[in-house]
């Protein structure tokens, strides 16, 4: 290819990225990692560049630069609150203020961009640092390569100093073909290791004459360390680090539980799903192990009434049990954990079981508790006081449907963990994955201690379980910074032994100066304290949760950490002036998997849905809010339509399921108001596979089914299952329905003062489990199920100066839209909470496909 040629093809839309290296740093499992990007605007006028980086869910950052034509703009960490301000202002101008949003299952993007003149150079510099944990005998680190265009300089190197002695080393990438393996350069001796990846442009380019990059995917590098001793004690500067990771023990059996949701919205791929995966671990449980099977749906049954020994023939039988889960009805969770726990208690109390034994139950869920005990908090408190500290509890969530908080609170109380499980083509790879994590315990009931006179700021030194290839980690300072030695007795359970009790050690100050970062043993302090006080803050509330989170602002400003409690403040110059704007750490939410659509009511204070997954709301004088979690940005708009006219909201010709709903106003209309108000007064949910319609009012529920037809009222308390419908009647509060497919809504009542002049009773429509609809679904709010893209350009001044206009790209239409809010009352339903917004005008024009009125129909049904 002539050398002209070459350049233009590192050239996009005028920008080149000339330089972009990634150099990390590890020492004692602590690594610091550093990505600059080096770019040049090669065309005549001036040009937007983006810095745009994936780094580790369990990474945090540190510090972020940019340096244009030699001045440097940096970032500076403040406490979360303090750095309110200046996102909020940036988000009243219409300018997506958040830099760092959650971009898949183990990553978080980082975006900036800023327009640089032309000929201008600039360099953008972002640190990370986190601790690699162990796994599978081997530490992993991980680094998303996609620079998205062909890089003149590109290189990752890695160097690792660890002072116990490196035994393997490796590197891989998801997008390393034959000939870049070759670019990969690994070395280890003693105490250190290199990587070096370093391709050339020809060797970045996805075939000879392309100008993408195969550069696109996962950089992985594992290494171990030398074990000579159970444990290795490491002390800088005060500080120390104990690592306990015993070799060559015998493997403890395990009493497993698994408490499996069998409800209806599991129907389809993710029951499948779920027995291909039991199945897979059924293969790998030992003769040795004891084990059960709890299915939840609306009643809980067993596989057998007591813990079971693995033998092979009772393998075959439980292989048999798995093949014909089916999944109907609701979700009755808290009665599924109590039957596992009590099982667990009786095989203890009866000795069914070997004394030294790890017991543990694995639930997953890909719901709401929605029958039997439903409330949550009551559900925590019940399942701790059973479990009382004996066994471990993992949860699994699977899909965007559970509250994810809730699960990992449970955990968190009962010494395990929660994980989120993604519906995909490797759900089953996912639950297998998560087992072979905690299969094979080794010890139990670990403590690790030190004389409490020497040492001060210590972290979590008691563990319930140590699995076979992972690592235990113990951090802490001394209370004199210049001791250099230290007693550990170290205890815990196994098959042939009580106790590990290691003599005093004596450790000294590294030298390797080339291989260390600062301070980094009090780093690695500093990051697992940060850590496990957030993760002791999730169960925590009162005083209690506000000493942990004191404890951890303080030492996340110290450290110069992005945590959940601070914020970055990135300066950027633009032709008025610099813009600031803020880099948060992301938090697991409730529903991360699709669009949210959410539709509030501006006029009245709403209930509190208890549903807070739900994917689709309609409620009050219709105002729709379609939240777009990709740009963490919103869409909204009015339906203006009269009294008595029915609305299309969803229609699925698959699944057989159409709602719709019919609009009722004020008493009396307003006399002072252009617009009159009007709110669902009726709604019909109908599914013409099962023939069964259900007609929802304020004063009552009927359902027909075929010619028979039963009818409630809101007083009624109700569990029904008939026709393969599920529908619970929550007494002046809402109902849960639940149908074939497994789509599910909740009708929520809205009750205000019968004496009051205007307004009367409403409904408001929330959909739990849009994802079980099929891709065909449409209505005003179906269309929305699908994700939707916009693009923002040329914001300016509106006729209201607090309302800024601008032009809004959104399928293929030119819009003008305003700056402004919705009220969204899910979290406060009293007063709401501000949703900002473009509002698109005239009934959604240009964004809903069609017209308004294309959505009128004539009857309910």
């Amino acid at each position: 290819i002539p050398e002209q040629s070459k350049k233009l093809n590192i050239v996009v839309n005028g920008m080149e990225i000339y330089s972009m290296k990634i150099d990390s740093k590890v020492t004692s499992r602590f690594a610091h990692n550093v990505i600059t990007s080096r770019a040049v605007n090669r065309g005549n006028v001036s040009k937007e560049v983006f810095f745009d980086v994936e780094l580790p869910k369990t990474a945090f950052i540190t510090n972020f630069s940019m340096t244009i034509d030699g001045v440097t703009y940096p970032g500076t960490i403040k406490e979360k609150e303090a750095a309110k301000k200046q996102y909020e202002k940036a988000v009243s101008r219409g300018q997506t203020a958040g830099l760092v949003k959650a971009s898949g299952r183990k990553t978080e993007k980082f975006t900036v961009s800023v327009n640089i003149k032309a000929a201008s150079k600039v360099t953008f510099e972002l640190s990370y640092e986190e601790l690699l944990k162990r796994q599978f005998g081997k530490y992993e680190m991980f680094i998303k390569v996609k620079p998205k265009q062909l890089v003149k300089d590109f290189e990752i190197e890695v160097d690792i100093f660890e002072p116990q002695g490196i035994t393997e080393l490796e590197a891989e990438g998801t997008f390393i073909t034959n000939e870049l393996q070759n670019t990969i350069k690994k070395t280890f001796s003693g105490k250190k290791g290199h990587i070096s990846f370093k391709p050339t442009l020809a060797q970045q380019r996805r075939c000879a004459s392309c100008s993408e990059s195969v550069l696109d995917g996962d950089f992985t590098v594992r290494y171990d360390v030398k074990r000579t001793t159970p444990d290795n004690l490491q002390i800088v500067n005060g500080y120390f680090v104990h690592f306990f990771a015993p070799t060559n023990l015998p493997k403890l059996s395990k009493n497993i539980i698994f408490v499996l949701d069998t409800s209806g919205s599991m129907s389809g791929r993710e029951i499948e799903q779920t027995k291909e995966a039991m199945l897979k671990i059924l293969d790998d449980i030992k003769e040795d192990d004891f084990f059960n099977f709890i299915l939840f749906d609306s009643e809980i049954s067993t596989w057998k009434e007591t813990l079971i020994k693995a033998t092979p023939e009772n393998l075959d039988e439980a292989r048999k049990f798995v093949r014909q889960i089916s999944a109907q009805g609701l979700t009755n969770l808290h009665g599924g954990l109590m039957r596992g726990i009590d099982i667990l208690n009786a095989a203890h109390e009866e000795n069914l079981v070997p004394k030294r034994s790890a017991s543990i139950i694995i639930m997953l869920t890909d719901g709401q508790p929605n029958v039997g005990v439903s409330n949550t908090q009551e559900i925590e408190k019940a399942v701790k006081k059973a479990i009382d500290g004996r066994y471990t509890l993992y949860n699994l969530g699977f899909g965007s449907g559970v509250d994810y908080g809730f699960l990992e609170r449970m955990a968190l109380e009962n010494k395990g963990l929660a994980r989120r499980i993604y519906p995909d083509s490797d759900t089953a790879l996912q639950l297998q994955g998560f087992y072979d994590e905690v299969s094979n315990p080794m010890l139990i009931d670990v403590e690790l201690n030190y004389p409490e006179n020497e040492i001060s700021d210590l972290t979590t030194n008691n563990f319930k379980h140590f699995y076979d290839g992972s690592e235990i980690v113990v951090a802490g300072r001394f209370v004199d910074s210049n001791q250099n030695h230290l007693c550990v007795d170290v205890r815990g359970e196994g098959v042939s032994m009580d106790f590990f009790d290691l003599s005093e050690q004596t450790a000294q100050a590294f030298q390797e100066q080339q291989y260390i970062f600062g301070e980094y043993i009090e780093r690695l302090w500093a990051y697992l304290t940060i850590e496990q006080l957030l993760e002791k803050r999730i169960t925590a509330t009162g005083e209690e949760k506000e000493n942990l989170t004191a404890q951890a602002l303080a030492l996340s400003l110290k450290y110069k950490f992005v945590t959940p409690l601070t914020s970055m403040v990135v300066t950027k110059p633009e032709e008025n002036g610099n813009e600031e704007r803020i880099a948060d750490k992301p938090t697991e939410v409730v529903s991360v998997q699709f669009l949210s659509l959410m539709i509030a009511a501006s006029h009245h204070p709403k209930i509190q849905a208890q549903y807070k997954s739900a994917a689709v709301q309609v409620d009050g004088d219709p105002h729709f809010i379609i939240s777009v979690p990709q740009k963490k940005d919103a869409i909204c708009f009015n339906i203006n339509e009269n009294p008595g006219m029915i609305l299309n909201l969803i229609n699925d010709p698959v699944t057989g399921i159409t709602v719709n709903g019919e609009l009722i106003g004020d008493k009396r209309p307003n006399s002072d108001a252009k617009i009159q108000n009007s709110y669902f007064g009726k709604l019909g949910i109908a599914n013409k596979h099962l023939d069964v319609k259900l007609t929802v009012t304020p004063e009552s529920i009927t359902i027909e089914n075929g010619d028979e037809k039963t009818g409630f009222t809101w007083l009624d308390s109700v569990t029904l299952q008939q026709a393969g419908l599920t529908l619970i009647i929550n007494r002046k509060k809402n109902l849960v329905l639940s149908m074939g497919s497994g789509a599910s809504f909740v009708v929520v009542l809205h009750q205000v003062w019968k004496k009051h002049p205007l307004h009367q009773d409403f409904l408001g429509l929330y959909t739990l489990k849009s994802d079980k609809l099929s891709e065909q679904t449409h209505g005003l709010l179906g269309q929305f199920f699908r994700p939707i893209d916009f693009t923002i350009l040329e914001i300016h001044p509106g006729s209201d100066p607090k309302k800024p206009d601008a032009t809004m790209i959104v399928k293929n239409n030119e819009l003008t839209v305003t700056r402004g809010w919705q009220k969204d009352y899910r979290r406060d339903p009293t007063h709401g909470v501000d949703i900002p917004c473009w509002f698109v005008h005239d009934n959604g024009a240009g964004l809903i496909d069609g017209i308004h009125t294309d959505y009128i129909v004539s009857s309910l049904f």
